[in-house]
This record gives C-alpha cells, sequence and structure tokens, in this order.
C-alpha cells in the first residue's frame, strides 16, 4: 500500500547510515528521529529533510516568539472590521455570534489535523507539504494547484487598506483615494524591506505589536463588560440587542457560508507556524503547544469583543458600521475623541497583521521556488543579503501592490475575504482527506500527534459546507456585495484551475512540442539554500537511453 503515495519502505536506517548516526543527526536538527523517519518515508517534495532546512536563518523562533507569531497573524483587521459584514449578512446578534462559536470550533479541528501534519514533516510551507506528501502523482500538481492560492491570493492587501482608513481616521483628515492607496501601498513595503534586510528586528516588531493587540483587544473585552452592567451612561439599553437575539436572522445557506468564510479567515492565523517549521526550535514539541495556546487565547476574546460590540450598538448599526466596527464601539461608548484614538490602535493592529503575514507566506513562497516549479527559481529562492527569503518576500509584495492599486475600496475589502476564504477551504479539503488516505494506506508512519479521528470527520464536513454553500442562492438573489453571489467562489476555483492548466502546460505541453524532456537536477545557492533546477534533454537522446535501458 506505501507504493500508491511512493513511499520508501522502512528499511532507510540500514540504507542510509547507522542508527546511531541517525540519532545524532535527529540531536543536532532538536527534532526526534521518529519524525526524521516519517519524513524520510513520504518525503514531501523533491528535497530530502536535510536539503529542505538547508539555509536561511536556522532555528530562531522559540516558543514566546512562535505563539506571537500565530496570535499576530491571526488578530488583524478581522476582528476590528469583519463583525459588520457578518452581522449584515446573517442578520441577528444571535446567528453572527453563533457563527463565530462554529468558526472556532472548526479552527480547533483544524489546528489538530494540522498538528498530526506538521509533527510528522516539520518544514516549512504547510499544506504544500502535506499535500506533497499525500498527492504524490501526477507528480508536481498538488505543487502547482497549491503555488497559484499561494502566491495570487495570499496577499496583504486587506490589512493595508484598513491601516489606511484608519489612520485617516485617527488623524481626522479627509484623503484622496490616491492618497489613501499610497498609505496602504507604504504598509507592505515597510513590512518587506524590514523582513529583507533587518529579520532579527522584523520578528521583535511583530512580536511586540502582536502583545499591543492583545492588550488592545482585553480593553474592548473589560469595557464591554462595563458597558453590560449599566455603568456607562452613554449607552441607555446595552442588552436590547441580546434580546430576541435571532430576530432577523437570514434564512439562505449562502449567507451563512459566505458569513463563515469570513470567521475563519479571522481565525486563519492558526496554521501560520506550519509555514515556518524550518525556523522553530524544537518544532514538534513548540507546535503542540503554540497552535492550541495561541487560538485559545484568540477565540475568547474574538467571542468577547462581539458581544462588547453588540453592547454597544444594535445589529443594524455594527451592520453598517463598515470597515471600522471597533473605532464605531469606542464612539459610542467614550464619543468622538476616543474613536480617532482607537483608530491608532487599530492600524497598528492591522500592520502587525501585515508583518506576521509577508514573514510567513514569503517562506511559503520561497519553498515553492526550491521545487523549481515556476521560472528564475534560483532568484526566487534567495535568501541574500540577510539570510532572509528576499525572493520569497518580492514574490509576495507585487500581487499586494497589483490588489492595492487597482481594486476599489468600496467592496474590495469584503470581496477579497471570499475570494481568498474560497479556495482555501478546497485545499484544506484536501489535506484533511489526504490524512484519512494516509491514515489507511501508511499506518506504520511514525505520528508524534494523532487526531481523533471524528475531530478530523466534523472538520471535513465544515469544509464541505463551505464549498457547496456559496452556489446556493441567497435571500433575493444578492449576496454580501453588488457583485454575482457565486463570483467569488468561480474567481477562486478559476485560480486553482490556472494551476492545473500550467501543470500541463510545464510538464506535458511545452515538452511535447519542443521534442524534449525535462530532467530534474539540485543546485545549492550560494547562501546555503538547495533548489531543484530543471534542464532540457532532446527526444532523440532520450530515445536512445530508453533503448539502452531495454537492452
Amino acid at each position: 500500500m506505501l507504493s500508491l503515495f511512493g513511499l520508501r519502505s522502512f528499511s532507510w536506517l540500514s540504507s542510509n547510515g547507522s542508527q546511531g548516526d541517525q540519532e545524532k543527526a535527529a540531536e543536532s536538527l532538536e527534532i526526534p528521529q521518529a519524525v526524521l523517519e516519517a519524513d524520510r518515508l513520504a518525503q514531501p517534495g523533491e528535497l530530502t529533510f536535510e536539503e529542505n532546512t538547508a539555509g536561511g536563518m536556522q532555528r530562531h523562533l522559540g516558543l514566546f516568539s512562535t505563539t506571537f507569531l500565530i496570535i499576530g497573524r491571526m488578530i488583524g483587521s478581522g476582528i476590528f472590521s469583519a463583525p459588520s459584514s457578518i452581522t449584515a449578512g446573517v442578520g441577528s446578534v444571535g446567528a453572527a455570534l453563533l457563527l463565530w462559536v462554529l468558526g472556532l470550533a472548526l479552527s480547533f479541528a483544524g489546528v489538530f489535523v494540522w498538528l498530526e501534519f506538521g509533527c510528522m514533516f516539520p518544514r516549512s510551507g504547510g499544506e504544500k507539504v502535506y499535500l506533497e506528501a499525500v498527492y504524490r502523482r501526477p507528480k508536481r500538481l498538488a505543487t502547482v494547484v497549491f503555488a497559484m492560492q499561494a502566491i495570487f491570493l495570499q496577499f496583504s492587501a486587506a490589512p493595508c487598506i484598513v491601516f489606511a482608513k484608519n489612520l485617516l481616521l485617527a488623524a481626522n483628515v479627509e484623503a484622496t483615494e490616491i492618497q489613501q492607496r499610497a498609505l496602504a501601498l507604504s504598509v507592505i513595503v515597510f513590512a518587506t524591506l524590514v523582513h529583507t534586510f533587518l529579520p532579527n528586528w522584523g520578528v521583535r516588531i511583530q512580536n511586540g505589536l502582536a502583545s499591543i493587540k492583545v492588550v488592545f483587544l482585553c480593553f474592548i473585552v473589560v469595557t464591554g463588560w462595563v458597558v453590560l452592567s449599566g455603568s456607562v451612561k452613554r449607552v441607555e439599553d446595552p442588552t436590547a440587542s441580546f434580546r430576541n437575539a435571532f430576530a432577523g436572522s437570514a434564512t439562505s445557506s449562502n449567507a451563512y457560508a459566505t458569513a463563515l468564510f469570513k470567521v475563519l479567515n479571522s481565525y486563519s492565523g492558526y496554521t501560520t507556524a506550519g509555514y515556518v517549521l524550518n525556523e522553530v526550535k524544537r518544532p514538534v514539541r513548540t507546535l503542540k503547544i503554540a497552535g492550541p495556546l495561541s487560538l485559545a487565547i484568540c477565540g475568547s476574546l474574538y467571542i468577547c469583543a462581539n458581544i462588547a460590540y453588540f453592547s454597544a450598538a444594535t445589529p443594524a448599526q455594527v451592520g453598517s458600521s463598515g470597515v471600522t466596527v471597533a473605532a464605531y464601539f469606542v464612539s459610542a461608548v467614550f464619543g468622538d475623541t476616543a474613536k480617532r484614538v482607537l483608530g491608532v490602535f487599530v492600524a497598528l493592529s492591522a500592520l502587525g497583521n501585515t508583518m506576521t503575514a509577508t514573514f510567513a507566506q514569503s517562506r511559503v513562497n520561497q519553498e515553492l521556488a526550491k521545487e523549481g516549479i515556476f521560472p528564475f527559481s534560483r532568484f526566487w529562492a534567495s535568501s541574500w543579503p540577510c539570510k532572509a527569503p528576499s525572493g520569497g518576500l518580492l514574490l509576495h509584495l507585487l500581487p499586494s501592490i497589483l490588489v492595492i492599486m487597482t481594486i476599489p475600496f468600496g467592496a474590495a475589502y469584503a470581496f477579497l475575504l471570499d475570494v481568498e476564504g474560497y479556495p482555501t477551504s478546497i485545499l484544506h479539503l484536501l489535506v484533511v482527506l489526504g490524512l484519512f488516505w494516509l491514515r489507511y494506506h501508511a499506518p506504520r508512519i511514525p505520528r508524534p500527534f494523532r487526531v481523533w479521528m471524528p475531530i478530523a470527520v466534523f472538520y471535513a464536513m465544515g469544509q464541505g459546507f463551505l464549498i457547496v454553500a456559496p452556489f446556493l442562492r441567497p435571500d433575493g438573489g444578492k449576496g454580501d456585495t453588488e457583485l454575482v453571489y457565486w463570483l467569488y467562489a468561480v474567481v477562486g476555483m478559476g485560480v486553482l484551475l490556472a494551476g492545473a492548466v500550467y501543470w500541463a502546460a510545464w510538464r506535458k505541453v511545452v515538452p511535447l512540442v519542443g521534442r524534449f524532456r525535462w530532467i530534474e537536477t539540485k543546485g545549492t545557492l550560494k547562501d546555503g539554500t538547495v533548489v531543484t533546477l530543471f534542464g532540457r534533454e532532446k527526444r532523440r537522446e532520450v530515445a536512445k537511453m530508453e533503448k539502452k535501458d531495454e537492452a
């Protein structure tokens, strides 16, 4: 059965050195020997574990930095902005709060699924690694399809837009659209430059901003408690929103699926540690602690923050507050001056989210470049000049600039969240189905962590619902934007389909037309990074080799 995955036999110890040598290697890498065994058996991608982890900044992220990396990625613009469109979509307080609870439950199920894969394959890349470990045929198809989603949809435009709007709100400045775009653009450029030339300071900055965000959310939660106690005279009836909490709830599954996408996008940072495991100290132990801990902290704060919002505003007011719902909340409680001050904190939160997203996604881009699947892979995989993935950072910067400079600010935020969320659900469903497949066909692979199967089934069912529901007609035939309600799902699928088309052209059509075949080799860059390289071999030479093999 192992051959279905292209998995190696369990005899690698005898053919790759003594057990003592393997134990020494495992100790030097701060990784249990059984984990190295699992990685060698499945070997995601074309690089061995040692080749994959060569070069770069090595292991510099401890438990604190990894936990705050996840928290910083999770607490971004979503919790301060998304509640407005979520409430507007589902129509009631009760439905909105239940979605946040359901999203937390699904996210915890996702954490446990990702823990099983991440502890088996402690490499940077996240879903890239897990898909490669399972879907090995057709060769590199899973890698290319994931690359399309990672490069073209995992941009950091949304938090940059939120930063610009909230900073201008705090400064009480009426800016033109060009000025707003320029300000949003400066955020992603700043994050890219810091992580490229001052990588250690980049980690310190994002840790500091994550701490500020936790304190900021705690402030909102405590303020909500004070409001609910009736001690704030500005809010006449703090419990009004919670009476008949489900009145006005939407009846369309499309509305709930779209709203759940936004909720899950706010929780989506729980996968972040898996993207950077090459740089995490004692990655298996750290991942087991940091993943559940960070999600528990953020989930508790998210649900309490939503209750705080509804204590000071009705569902209609929250739904119409736009991308500055947190500022609206503080304005209702403290007045317009406090609203402007809070705008600074929301802007800092968006900056922190941009910093962590840029940090993590650049590592994913570098891992994709190491596989040699797109042109100029040496350049994109480079860690020159400061051991940070400069090519991966640039590859993250370019689509972010394109989105910021071209998409209108009006309905752009809601549509961007929808487009990002849909293909992610497809890939996540493939990951959890791969877990089922791997459990059945390769049960002997060492697993430092095993998710309880009903939890994985629950997660798969949730992702399946998110894939189907956007095509069910909503009430009135209109979604949460002015665009056709199913458009974001079609665009998301189109991106993944484009990956399959690119793979077919690269692997099949171009070699057929050019009468050659791809020959894979490995090269080492000056910074120590190992990459897969592709050369061309003429078909005539290929035929000669095949005849020689037959003889």
